[in-house]
């Protein structure tokens, strides 16, 4: 089962993308879509940072921003890479808030325990953050996405089952929204499944296209 993805005209007229996201899920959107793109990840790992009293929409564009600008400087200093003009990086990030509280990617199956538990019979806010950049001028442009998720009770034998799956590893919240739909979990959201899923397709490719344009 896959998220509905927006219709394209004309992918090949878009821009060049370099992902800066070594996730599975965010690439594969990217293949699914046909779009020009590469896959640079970023040279850093921000499980190793931590938010502090930072905003979280401020946290996930200043993650998706340093990502992106860590895989812009790998792109431009690599001699095997042609550098096009119409090429743009993407970095993207995506985090959980339930009660004010972050959650991003559970470090070991007691910490993805804990978040499934919090946020069952509640709802939760998801946001991801994006950051577009242009690897030979350093131009960007940044916006945050935000979509509201309901999710309803999860009895424990089934939480147990999914934890040993360790399907929720490298997820933000524990989870990935598409994986427990089709799997039966009792959830609703408001907002774009992509952007729950990792980065927001409409909204970011419509502002790639018009990215050189502006």
């Amino acid at each position: 089962m896959n998220p509905i993805l927006p219709q394209i005209d004309d992918p090949h007229a878009l821009p060049f993308m370099v992902l800066a996201s070594s996730s599975p899920r965010r690439r594969s959107m990217f293949e699914q879509l046909g779009v020009r793109h590469a896959v640079l990840p970023a040279s850093f790992d921000d499980g190793d940072l931590t938010p502090g009293a930072v905003d979280p929409s401020e946290w996930v564009a200043a993650l998706a921003y340093l990502k992106a600008a860590s895989s812009a400087q790998l792109f431009v200093n690599d001699p095997k890479i042609e550098h096009k003009l119409d090429t743009v990086v993407i970095g993207a990030d995506t985090v959980c808030v339930h009660g004010g509280k972050i959650l991003g990617q559970p470090g070991d199956r007691s910490e993805a325990h804990a978040m499934i538990i919090a946020m069952s019979d509640a709802e939760h806010e998801v946001l991801t953050g994006i950051a577009i950049v242009d690897p030979l001028t350093g131009r960007r442009e940044l916006f945050i996405d935000r979509s509201l998720v309901r999710v309803g009770v999860i009895p424990e034998h089934e939480i147990n089952l999914y934890l040993d799956s360790e399907q929720w590893r490298g997820k933000a919240g524990a989870y990935n929204i598409t994986e427990r739909l089709a799997a039966g979990w009792p959830i609703d959201f408001q907002g774009d499944e992509t952007s729950i899923v990792g980065i927001p397709m409409t909204r970011t490719l419509d502002r790639v296209a018009q990215f050189f344009v502006d």
